[in-house]
């Protein structure tokens, strides 16, 4: 019988050799940049910009709290004063379910919608790029879901994020989630890049300090995980750096002031670069682990990623020590010429800190002993089949990792999931020209 390392080894001597070839084509993919609007007032700016191009009806994807707030009051104020008609579609909720995505097809179709402007979270503007790739190739998600899936790309989409983290302004991927298998999944296209994006920090003020906590480390992974991997390239490594710095800086400042628009504003601007990291580098084991914790747990994507990273780091700390070295410096939290594995383990303990700082837990409650199997499972296939990793996981060693997320005091409890309940007709706002905001 052949040692298990040895079957390890060959496996991840395979593996590697396999994704650093795919890595070869990523340098040279050409994946399309939206134009950005950045500054306070920038979603108000791109509904002026969007009257430009004659759009006959703008279906805008969001989520109910949103409409409530009124925070698309501006860019709505916009759109009417240039004669734009739009229809508002507020039924997505976090995730992005995939009845709820089949319902927003029927309502694009319906009301005859030829452009897309996904204003929300990270949930939203994944469920406006599946809409618009669905409704033109008339496919349910699930037909779309992996690489290059459709042969018609979407109508346009202009992307307003409310929170900065995901980075889905710029990137090419939908993660949605399939609530009847309880596992996320993703579709890719380069042409689901939004065309323009605004980043108006105005939007963000009021998100709570949790939320600005989670999405700012969901950030925070994609640049490390971006700058880790072996599909690297001069442009991303710098978009990482750059992504690392600002939120080390300004993260916390944001946390404890979320009115401080500057913090906002460089908070917004380091999703936006980690994103256009990750678009092209790819990401790792966290967002393998972080995709198996939402789906079964419906844990939300930043805290899972959260959670996991300090313990991923620590397993892939051979591989990557150099790179550690680096990150540590352009988080300032080390001084160029100090010793590589002291510069590693600051920012290590950064990172810790960092969470510690924000309130992130070093356990997930909801994780239970005997999902942990299955879990690694899940998070190894994802990764072995799609990310660049610099050192790869058996399943025992996965498994490993994911217990130190384990509740340390009395059992795990599970987080109740609802049974789903049967997809009712979302409201549908038609708004005229000549109608208030």
């Amino acid at each position: 019988m052949i040692p298990s390392f040895m079957t390890g080894l060959a496996r991840s001597v395979g593996l590697s050799t396999v994704m650093r070839a795919a890595g070869v084509v990523t340098r040279l993919m050409p994946i399309p940049q939206p134009t950005m609007m950045v500054g306070p007032g920038a979603s108000a700016r791109l509904g002026q910009a969007i009257n430009d191009f004659g759009h006959r009806k703008i279906f805008i994807v969001t989520d109910a709290i949103i409409t409530k707030l009124g925070l698309m009051a501006p860019m709505i104020a916009a759109l009417k004063a240039g004669g734009t008609d739009h229809v508002v579609f507020d039924a997505i909720t976090p995730d992005a379910p995939i009845p709820v995505i089949e319902q927003g097809i029927e309502v694009f179709k319906a009301e005859g919608c030829d452009a897309i402007v996904a204003f929300g979270g990270g949930s939203v503007m994944d469920a406006a790029k599946a809409i618009g790739l669905c409704a033109a190739n008339d496919k349910p998600p699930r037909q779309l879901v992996g690489y290059f899936r459709g042969l018609r790309g979407p109508a346009p989409i202009y992307a307003v994020p409310t929170t900065a983290g995901t980075g889905s302004e710029v990137t090419v991927a939908a993660v949605v989630s399939d609530p009847a298998h309880n596992r996320k999944l993703v579709i890719a296209d380069t042409r689901i890049v939004p065309k323009m994006a605004a980043l108006d920090p105005d939007l963000m003020v009021g998100l709570p300090p949790a939320t600005t906590a989670a999405t700012g480390m969901d950030a925070l992974t994609h640049a490390i995980e971006a700058y880790i991997g072996h599909w690297g390239t001069a442009f991303t490594d710098r978009m990482a750096l750059s992504a690392v710095g600002m939120i080390f800086e300004n993260l916390p400042v944001a946390y404890d002031n979320g009115r401080d628009l500057a913090a906002r504003e460089k908070m917004a601007l380091a999703s936006t670069y980690a994103g256009l990291a990750f678009t092209r580098a790819n990401v790792g084991y966290v967002h393998a682990i972080a995709h198996q914790l939402g789906g079964l747990y419906h844990t939300p994507h930043g805290l899972a990623n959260a959670i996991m990273l300090p313990h991923v780091l620590q397993f892939l700390r051979p591989a990557i020590q150099p790179q550690l070295a680096v990150l540590a410096v352009r988080a300032r939290v080390g001084k160029a010429g100090e010793p590589e594995a002291e510069l590693a383990q600051k920012f290590l303990d950064a990172i810790d800190a960092m969470n510690a700082r924000l309130g992130i837990p070093r356990q997930l409650d909801a994780l239970r002993e005997e999902d942990v199997p299955a879990l690694a499972r899940a998070a190894c296939r994802e990764a072995d089949t799609n990310y660049p990793v610099p050192r790869y996981m058996s399943e025992e060693v996965c498994e490993d990792v994911i217990r130190q997320a384990l509740p340390k005091k009395g059992p795990a409890r599970k987080a109740a999931v609802k049974k789903p309940l049967a997809a009712k007709k979302a409201p549908v706002r038609r708004r005229k020209a000549a109608e208030s905001p």
